[in-house]
């Protein structure tokens, strides 16, 4: 039996896009705007798996909730590098290279009151 663990992030995490533009725009611009989510999302990680400690190879599921269907599918799932790299920076996963995370699945929705990202970490075949 496969053990999970979910948590939420509220808001919409970067696009693609919008960290081009900043990376085009000044180089440390990117940078920045990836430290910036990094310290929006960490804190609510913690906050959400309170010590755990995933040492086995996860499937990582992600539901996008979006305000609206303006942003593409891909630049919205371009979001999942600022979580995976969350994930490690906190200790939850010890990498997000091929022997940790074996998979990912994405799922999209609107709801434009409560725009959010859930994600769920399966240990195991996921």
């Amino acid at each position: 039996m496969s053990k999970t663990h979910s948590f939420t992030l509220i808001g919409q995490l970067p696009s693609a896009n919008q960290l081009i533009n900043a990376e085009r725009h000044n180089r440390y611009r990117g940078a920045r705007l990836k430290s910036d989510i990094q310290y929006e999302i960490i804190p609510q990680i913690r906050q959400q798996l309170r010590n755990v400690k995933i040492r086995a190879p996860v499937t990582i599921h992600y539901l996008w909730v979006e305000p609206n269907k303006r942003r593409d599918l891909d630049n919205v799932c371009f979001g999942q590098k600022f979580v995976q790299d969350a994930l490690v920076l906190t200790g939850v996963l010890k990498d997000d290279g091929w022997a940790q995370v074996t998979g990912f699945t994405h799922e999209f929705v609107v709801d434009k009151k409560n725009p959010r990202v859930v994600v769920t970490l399966v240990e195991g075949n996921g």
